[in-house]
């Protein structure tokens, strides 16, 4: 179950005086792309100074516990904003849901009919200890009987792991189905991962504490959760947050 946004951002827009001029954004690598349209359309004239930071949720986890000065972290799991809400480096009631995420096997040379459809040699994985899709696929390997970690080959995020594949240099991987659907890889060379074999690959953000003031960052959280935002999540391979906790 998931939390909505709403009541929190709205809280916010209300509360804040004064509109910030800058914002600083850090986002789990599979969602990248999409973030950078959800702020174009939200500031088509680049009115604002907008920055956005790309990297495994794990690495940007650090990052953030060290310092870093992010305003609103976008996560591919639960588990780091929850670990932030639990250090007290968030502001409160902050913590919600903004897409689900979904693994596909990813196969250019050839036509897998499911996730366990795999072709000898080695397969593409987002490291597991730090990339939410590479949890995820580490639950399916397990799930169908198919872990053998002597044939992966771990990229530190979602998205190298991609590359991987891309490249030629891998014939296979699980990768997120966000990035097949923005690269226009034909439907035919993927399938999709049954979700009931992975934990949900829940992605939630939070506001940093540093944000308190920046009234810019609650007017983007706000802005995500316009119809407009919230299909073209839906279009780019994501599910959608049902708006309970």
């Amino acid at each position: 179950m998931y939390r909505a946004f709403c009541s929190f951002v709205c809280a916010f827009v209300l509360s804040m005086p004064a509109q910030a001029d800058t914002l600083r954004l850090a986002v789990a690598a599979n969602f990248t792309a999409v973030l950078e349209q959800l702020v174009t359309a939200f500031d088509p004239d680049q009115q604002h100074d907008i920055s956005i930071s790309s990297a495994s949720t794990g690495v940007l986890y650090t990052q953030i516990t060290r310092g870093a000065p992010f305003d609103v972290f976008l996560a591919a799991d639960r588990a780091r904003p929850e670990r932030l809400e639990a250090e007290g480096l968030i502001l409160p009631g902050s913590r919600a849901t903004y897409a689900i995420g979904q693994l596909a096997l990813w196969q250019p040379g050839n036509s897998p009919q499911s996730a366990s459809d795999l072709l000898p040699g080695r397969l593409a994985i987002a490291n597991p200890a730090t990339a939410p899709y590479g949890l995820a696929a580490q639950q399916v390997l397990k799930a169908n009987n198919q872990w053998q970690p002597e044939q992966l080959v771990q990229g530190t995020n979602i998205a190298q792991t991609y590359q991987f594949v891309d490249s030629g240099n891998v014939t296979q991987g699980f990768v997120a189905l966000s990035l097949l659907l923005q690269q226009g890889v034909p439907e035919q060379r993927w399938a999709l991962a049954p979700s009931h074999l992975h934990a949900p690959i829940e992605q939630q953000l939070v506001r940093l504490k540093r944000s308190e003031n920046n009234a810019l960052a609650a007017r983007f959280l706000q802005y995500m959760q316009t119809p407009a935002a919230q299909e073209l999540i839906r279009q780019r391979g994501y599910g959608i947050a049902d708006g309970t906790d």
